[in-house]
């Protein structure tokens, strides 16, 4: 019985491995090895290089939507009657509240993007839409202004009395971008003096001078920050000449780097605190994308020798070769960037191949190099702008956090501001890329093409 079964054995070895052999060497007359090579693969996005036919068609689809569902109106808070002579404000009358606000960070950031838009399209309805909303703020704040006190409720508020740099950073760049090209009038000048009044001399700041905050604890750090504060000093300094505005944007992103960057990984932490002996490292999406949109607004515009640039060119760098070891398969990065079982967000994704593609077209970065990387995620956020123009997969607005699962959980939702101007941003440089690089599969893969 004992040989029976050990026989028995030595069969069933035999047929395995026989099995195992026929798997892995087929028959020749199936195998056509050039065939297989050149299969199409079945990748979850969009492959290739787009045509700015293509790219053009997404953005127009968002200009569309978002110059639908925010006008520019002041109304009756009791009879709903709109005013339409400024003149006739009284204290019932308040800003029409579209989809979104027309004076957060967030619209800042659209209304430059818009720009951005329309150099890259040659369509002058998307510069049409900033100029439109920011006039009508030029003009209306101060009427606003004498015929109100300051309060929470009062229209404008944030325009009038700013008191976080949430309210002022992105609006005043926005602001300073298209006065420079001559879109605006001279009365949006007391705005962006009030926003950097604020931001040069009122904003918290630790004692070293970095631009801070006393929550969620005393002497905190965000990473958003070195966006909502620096490039508008950047801006301010090439509006008005003064070196002092390029010198704070120099110094806060430098201090900011020594506390936030972690160069073995080459992203930034979310939140610094004072107080604390070991900080929690989580290394949000868009967060990240605020600290290299930061790097490449100043980049943009600190002059080619200016002391402290090659820093921020170096500290850019660093910052674009960690963000595309993140990049994923789909072309998307995550809600947190080194884990994977986050999900795919698209504002974070948006902003990094805008900010890549910006790079290259600059001279900053190789296009060889970082090229594919920026269209394959132009190609996976445009699969989020829906038909109506709505972008989808944008986390809301986000705190800071000490552990995983806040971070985890933030919903996402069409009416999350956050995607609006990044996907326009992204749309514009890609298209910019575009003219300036070819493109094309080699060996099935893209790549530039020489």
């Amino acid at each position: 019985m004992i040989k029976l079964f050990q026989k028995f054995l030595i069969f069933g070895a035999f047929c395995l491995k026989n099995l195992t052999f026929a798997q892995v060497q087929a028959p020749a007359s199936t195998l056509h090895s050039e065939s297989l090579h050149t299969a199409k693969p079945d990748y979850p996005t969009p492959y290739g290089s787009p045509k700015i036919e293509e790219i053009t068609q997404v953005l127009n689809r968002i200009h569309s939507y978002l110059d639908a569902v925010t006008p520019t109106r002041v109304i009756n808070k009791t009879t709903k009657e709109e005013i339409k002579d400024f003149s006739k404000i009284d204290t019932n009358a308040i800003v029409f509240r579209g989809d979104f606000s027309l004076t957060s960070y967030e619209w800042g950031v659209t209304y430059a993007a818009m720009l951005a838009a329309s150099k890259a399209t040659g369509d002058p309805r998307f510069a049409q839409y900033t100029t439109q909303r920011l006039n009508f703020l030029a003009e209306l704040t101060p009427i606003v202004k004498a015929k109100f006190t300051v309060s929470s409720s009062m229209p404008l508020r944030q325009v009038i009395a700013p008191h976080a740099l949430d309210d002022c950073g992105a609006m005043s760049v926005s602001m300073i971008k298209a006065m420079r090209e001559g879109l605006l009038k001279d009365n949006i000048r007391p705005l962006i003096d009030n926003y950097l009044n604020y931001i040069y001399t009122k904003e918290y700041r630790l004692s070293d001078g970095t631009l801070a905050r006393n929550r969620p604890l005393k002497n905190t750090l965000w990473l958003d920050d070195m966006f909502m504060g620096v490039p508008a000093l950047a801006q301010m300094g090439k509006l008005t000449g003064d070196k002092k505005y390029y010198d704070e944007a120099v110094k806060q992103i430098i201090q900011y780097s020594k506390r936030m960057f972690n160069k073995n990984l080459g992203i930034f932490m979310h939140g610094w605190v004072e107080s604390m002996e070991t900080h929690p490292e989580f290394h949000w999406g868009r967060a990240n994308g605020w600290a290299i949109l930061t790097l490449t607004e100043v980049l943009d515009i600190l002059p080619k020798d200016y002391k402290g640039r090659a820093e921020v060119l170096a500290l850019y760098k660093a910052h674009a070769k960690g963000l595309a070891s993140y990049q994923t398969g789909t072309g998307f990065w995550h809600q947190l960037l080194d884990k994977n079982d986050t999900y795919l967000e698209t504002s974070s994704t948006a902003i990094y191949t805008y900010c890549i593609a910006k790079g290259i077209n600059e001279g900053w970065l190789d296009a060889t190099t970082y090229g594919p990387m920026a269209l394959l995620g132009w190609n996976a956020v445009a699969t989020k702008v829906t038909e109506k123009g709505q972008v989808e997969g944008v986390c809301v607005g986000t705190g800071m956090s000490f552990e995983p699962a806040f971070y985890y959980y933030r919903p996402v939702n069409v009416y999350a501001a956050h995607g609006y101007g990044p996907a326009l941003f992204a749309g514009a440089e890609i298209i910019n890329l575009i003219k300036k690089h070819k493109f094309a599969l080699n060996d099935s893969a893209i790549m530039l093409s020489k």
